[in-house]
């Protein structure tokens, strides 16, 4: 009789070996890829995270869409631009689920709007879209609060009259400012103790999110939830959020419900009590305190990380920051305000910060999106329950789209005229029925925060420093390396 550790070893190989034949059956009716490894899957490929030159390496080998296993979970990759605009935009509603992993879950428990499905996500997505125009998105009563934080902005950067800076704490500030009002009706001043908390608590969410250790979580959930480490960091973090926001509501409700709503939280309880005897209502006070969480973390990482990262990008490159400071100059004069219409009259410039939009890419691949309902991409017919992944990188940078994909070059944006044109291949918000809701809120930011600045001042970098760190820090947005530059008056 075989001893008992031998025993144990010939039945863990059997096992092993059973799970990798029912890979390989499963792997039939799906897309191609690089083959999976028992339990992991192919983790060990990927390095344990999903970046997107990886993602684009194999789409070069397996095409314009493979399938990669998470754990025991198929997931299938859309490379290239019309591969991904075939899929969010020609197959919008098939796509329009968000999977429940056990790591967005766990955040978010299926409330909210970016991790929800279903008639939760719709109702919640709607409402959100309907508050967002009543607070004036698109209208002059936002603008003029985004206008008054670049303001704010540009005095903070003046009072250092040129002198080395680290400008991330001043743009999270005025960032952080602009969806605060829209969420809870007031700004936060550079000392407030419970803003620098809120900044470092959502910075973990964000930072640890998309991780080592959170790729375990989604695979072994029923032991990592059990174990410590960074993600118990995230958790601990996304709670703190979630608190704030109670206590917002809270003071919301002490001080009356106003007659004309003037935040996302007073629109939200007004709809609570309109809707208390819907059965089919999905408005309570978890979806309130979720959705408020998913706009704060969602309004600051995308815009903070685009400016800074437009700071790298002119520095680097002087004479296309003097190019749009002449522009800025001839057509605006001398207004240090600026409004959103004004990018009609500011082709180049307008250019220019698209075209940091596309290089920075700062969300770096798409978040997951589920089928609905059983579809077909690219010739594979897909079941419904099928995780997708649509790499955005892959079209931000598709050869067959871009002149010069991997170099900065304002040009890809002007025709030959020196007019403004979009391209298809532009998709930092995603598309479709999932595209982030908040992308017109973002594209006023950067015009004004970014043409307030360039207008006002000449970046450089500090005496003495020659090189600039382009290579990004991955998380759940592409972020800089930490930097100073200097902010000189013109």
């Amino acid at each position: 009789m075989l001893p008992i550790t031998e025993l144990l070893l010939v039945l863990f190989l059997t096992i092993l070996i059973a799970h990798y034949l029912k890979l390989q059956w499963s792997r039939r009716q799906y897309p191609p890829g690089p083959t999976p490894l028992p339990i992991i899957g192919n983790l060990w490929t990927l390095g344990f995270v999903l970046r997107q030159e990886s993602l684009m390496q194999l789409g070069e080998t397996y095409g314009k869409i493979f399938t990669l296993w998470i754990g025991q979970k198929p997931v299938i990759v859309l490379n290239g631009c019309q591969a991904i605009r075939d899929a969010l935009i020609s197959h919008s509603e098939e796509l329009a689920g968000r999977p429940t992993t056990p790591a967005f879950h766990e955040l978010s428990k299926g409330k909210g709007v970016i991790f929800s499905s279903g008639l939760n996500w719709k109702q919640q997505r709607r409402f959100s879209l309907m508050s967002l125009r009543n607070l004036g998105l698109g209208k002059k009563s936002l603008e003029a609060q985004i206008q008054e934080e670049a303001q704010s902005l540009v005095e903070y950067f003046a009072m250092m009259k040129g002198k080395s800076l680290d400008p991330s704490p001043a743009v999270i500030h005025s960032v952080t400012n602009v969806i605060a009002a829209v969420i809870f009706g007031h700004r936060f001043s550079r000392d407030d103790k419970e803003f620098h908390q809120l900044i470092k608590a959502n910075d973990v969410v964000e930072s640890k999110i998309v991780s080592v250790w959170t790729s375990l979580f989604d695979a072994f959930p029923w032991l990592m939830r059990h174990l410590p480490g960074p993600h118990q960091d995230i958790f601990r973090s996304n709670a703190f959020l979630e608190e704030f926001v109670k206590k917002e509501i809270q003071n919301h409700k002490a001080n009356g419900a106003p007659e004309e709503p003037q935040d996302l939280i007073d629109f939200y309880q007004d709809k609570i009590s309109r809707e208390s005897h819907d059965v089919a209502s999905t408005f309570d006070e978890n979806n309130m305190v979720r959705l408020a969480v998913d706009f704060f973390s969602a309004g600051i990482e995308t815009t903070t990380n685009t400016l800074l990262w437009a700071f790298l990008y002119m520095v680097k490159q002087p004479e296309i920051q003097e190019k749009v400071q002449m522009e800025l100059d001839a057509v605006i004069g001398e207004s240090l305000v600026f409004h959103y219409e004004d990018r009609k009259r500011l082709p180049y410039t307008n250019a220019v910060i698209h075209e940091i939009q596309r290089m920075s890419n700062v969300i770096s691949i798409g978040l997951f999106r589920e089928t609905v309902k059983v579809t077909s991409l690219q010739g594979f017919n897909i079941e419904k329950g099928s995780l997708i992944i649509p790499n955005l990188s892959s079209s931000l940078f598709d050869p067959d789209h871009w002149e010069t994909p991997q170099q900065f070059n304002p040009g890809h944006f002007l025709d030959k005229e020196g007019k403004f044109m979009n391209k298809e291949a532009f998709l930092p918000f995603s598309a479709g029925s999932r595209v982030c809701l908040g992308e017109l809120l973002a594209r006023i930011e950067l015009f004004i925060f970014f043409t307030s600045l360039f207008k006002a001042f000449t970046f450089k970098l500090p005496e003495g420093v020659k090189n600039v760190n382009m290579d990004p820090i991955f998380r759940t947005v592409l972020q800089p390396h930490p930097f100073q530059i200097c902010a000189v008056p013109r």
